[in-house]
């Protein structure tokens, strides 16, 4: 990753500290987030540093296992089969540090037959790729559901 783009992820991570303070100060006591491709790193960040209750990274963009060790609330990782960024193997590495880890909740899971991006980038008349898109959808609303009570 080159510095412009380091700095612009973490200006992200300082923007999003205010914003999740303003949630906390109106009476919010559970907040998650999402992150697809580059702002995932936005959103381990704030996991890493218990700023948020869950998180819900997807086909993730170039996250580290040592960032995966440092992560601190229930944290789910969709992947896909395809996948140059964050190969299966990588997304393996992380379910594997985050079971080693029982005070993390986790849930991870590898999207078959699709690539990068396939939660939002797909066609709208190829039937499967709507339906993976869809399942998505569930299981990021399911995970925010479970834990953000």
């Amino acid at each position: 990753m080159n510095a412009n783009m380091y700095l612009l992820l973490e200006k992200g991570f300082e923007e999003a500290k205010p914003v999740i303070a303003a949630l906390k100060e109106k009476g919010m006591s559970a907040i998650g987030a999402a992150g697809y491709c580059w702002s995932r790193i936005v959103v381990v960040e704030l996991a890493k540093a218990h700023e948020i209750q869950a998180a819900v990274v997807l086909h993730p963009g170039p996250i580290t296992v040592d960032d995966i060790k440092e992560v601190k609330c229930p944290i789910s990782i969709l992947g896909a089969e395809i996948d140059h960024v964050s190969p299966p193997e990588l997304i393996k590495q992380f379910e594997q540090v985050l079971s080693a880890n029982s005070g993390v909740a986790h849930f991870v899971k590898i999207f078959p037959g699709v690539a990068h991006g396939w939660s939002v980038r797909y066609s709208h008349d190829d039937a499967a790729a709507v339906a993976s898109a869809e399942e998505e959808m569930v299981d990021t609303i399911d995970w925010f559901n479970k834990n953000l009570k």
